[in-house]
């Protein structure tokens, strides 16, 4: 068996179901300790550690072996109840701090919302226990998002000033599950942090929706809900909800791809209205990835083969999130869904922490002599985001009457 000294560390905050730690401990990393303040997240962290559920991969080490598992208020944790004491050196401090604040799907109060400020103290507590390195994961909305001057992008730019300040080079990207062979699409926001003189690449996309026509692909295809659903066998009746007499009627002749659609807010350039889809209502596409798993336990639904419909089941979304078949999620069937949505698909752990891996390996016998490298300028895809956000308000915003921008002038 290996040494234990061999695997590198992490310490985990904000772990909620333990979805990234899960990638992470498969790409090779070993949990110091975890900790959330939801108390059925660390219920269902310490039953599936009980579970001793081996890691995909290295069949001689088992999910979460060893780490201390805390239940703790961020704002009030300090280095020695992680375990963390004078002269124990991490190699990685990982967190995602809720994303409610940031994330379209909610009221987007930002810094105004208490939880919008965590980060800061994810910030603290990596400046006291000084990994080598940390990874920072949010909801895409953060790379647009408004700090307290109103100004798009401002959050994320005192986000990373936040660790910078600390003595970290950081390094930011929006990444697609799907991109990396997952069965669902998920965008989430991530950033790497470095007090070293490395600092890492995030990896290259190994599928995408549209591959390359020429004789050698780059990329693989998508992997679609059908493939996905063609893995698994028939949920325990129990576990299946159907639509009521009254919604299957409003839902039966849509198209898979679609849903009821909300009423639409009319906008300066969108005079026939914004709108979305009710929640609870769309079909899945099964030629696609299926679409993000949500912490509601209204997924969405698949057309069967009969003409039936029925929604995705908490087992087919922990799936589709990555987790082991075995992972012991605890608490009613509502808290069950909420940690399942809420979870970072364990893919990204896995491809972000090769990548890790592969750069501590690479730093292993060199001096840390206080260099680090230097940050990195956002990436195209979140300054063009920023800038279509600030002309997209320059055009609608003064007909969005809960804009606190306009509400304010």
């Amino acid at each position: 068996m290996e040494s234990e000294s061999i695997r590198p560390t992490l310490v985990s905050l904000f772990t909620g179901a333990g979805g990234l730690d899960v990638g992470l401990e498969r790409a090779g990393f070993r949990t110091i300790a975890a900790t959330d303040f939801d108390g059925n997240c660390i219920a269902t962290l310490e039953e599936s550690q009980a579970k001793r559920i081996p890691i995909d991969g290295d069949r001689s080490h088992f999910h979460l072996e060893g780490a201390k598992i805390l239940r703790a208020d961020v704002v009030e944790l300090v280095p020695e109840q992680l375990g963390v004491r004078p002269g124990l050196e991490i190699d990685l401090g990982i967190g995602g701090p809720p994303g409610q604040p940031f994330s379209s799907a909610g009221a987007q109060l930002g810094f105004e919302d208490p939880r919008g400020t965590l980060f800061e103290h994810f910030a603290r507590i990596v400046g006291q226990i000084r990994p080598k390195m940390f990874l920072f994961e949010n909801v895409r909305g953060l790379a647009t998002a408004r700090g307290p001057s109103q100004v798009p992008g401002e959050a994320l730019h005192l986000v990373r000033e936040a660790f910078e300040k600390n003595g970290y080079s950081t390094r930011c990207v929006l990444l697609n599950s799907a991109d990396f062979g997952s069965y669902q699409r998920r965008v989430r926001l991530f950033m790497i942090g470095s007090r070293v003189p490395f600092l890492p690449d995030f990896p290259d996309p190994t599928h995408s929706q549209a591959v390359s026509s020429d004789t050698t692909p780059r990329s693989r295809p998508w992997r679609t809900l059908r493939e996905f659903l063609a893995t698994r066998t028939s949920p325990n009746e129990d576990e299946v909800v159907r639509p009521s007499a009254q919604l299957l009627r409003q839902l039966q002749d849509l198209p898979s791809g679609t849903g009821l659609k909300s009423m639409g807010v009319k906008e300066a350039t969108r005079p026939g209205g914004h709108w979305g889809y009710k929640q609870g209502t769309f079909i899945a596409d099964p030629e696609k990835p299926s679409r993000t798993v949500t912490a509601a336990s209204t997924q969405d639904w698949i057309r069967l083969a009969d003409g039936s419909l029925r929604r995705l089941t908490l087992s087919e979304c922990s799936a589709l999130q990555g987790f082991p078949e075995d992972w012991q999620f605890q608490g009613s069937k509502a808290a069950r869904f909420r940690q399942v949505g809420n979870a970072v698909p364990s893919v990204f752990g896995e491809v972000i922490g090769r990548k890790l891996i592969s750069c501590l390996v690479d730093l292993n016998g060199n001096s840390l002599d206080g260099r680090r490298a230097r940050s990195e300028p956002l990436p195209p895809e979140i300054i063009e985001s920023i800038r279509y956000t600030i002309r997209d308000e320059a055009r609608n915003g003064k007909s969005r009457p809960r804009s606190r921008m306009y509400q304010e002038q």
